[in-house]
This record gives structure tokens, sequence and C-alpha cells, in this order.
């Protein structure tokens, strides 16, 4: 099971975005989902950014494995999770 959160509506609404990035990360962990799917969009990159350094708070870091940064499209985020 993936989840897929895709940004481009909500691009320049930052507590939307906070809000949506909780929301997908709380349900991966409720579902014990192994990969989340963030689509933040090509653009200026900023809206990556953002998300980058939503993943990298502290709190946020200790609920998932990893994340891939996609070589093929610039504007998708992997986040991996790893449940025992």
């Amino acid at each position: 099971m993936k989840l897929k959160l895709d940004l481009h509506d909500i691009f320049n609404k930052g507590r939307d975005i906070d809000r949506a990035l909780h929301d997908i990360i709380r349900e991966a962990v409720e579902k014990k989902a192994p990969l989340v799917e963030i689509i933040p969009g090509k653009g200026s990159g900023q809206l990556k950014k953002h998300v980058l350094r939503f993943l990298e708070q502290k709190e946020i870091k200790a609920l998932y494995h990893r994340i891939e940064k996609d070589s093929k499209n610039f504007g998708r985020v992997f986040v991996h999770f790893r449940w025992k």
C-alpha cells in the first residue's frame, strides 16, 4: 500500500501544507504503510524545500526510515517506513 499526497492545490498555503504533511505521515503510521509519495511539483523548488524541512524535524524524522528524492522526476519525494 502506497499513500500519495499531491500538494499542487495548496502550494501557496503554508498552514494547509503543514497540516496535509502531518496528516499523511500520521495516516502512514496508523496504517503501517511502507511508502508515502509526496508530490510538491517542479516549480521553483521552494515547496520541495519546505517539504524536506518538515521531514527533517526531529519528531517527524523519528517516524520514518528514509527519504528518497526521485532521480527521474524532480517533483516527487518518497518517504519510506520500516515496520517490525
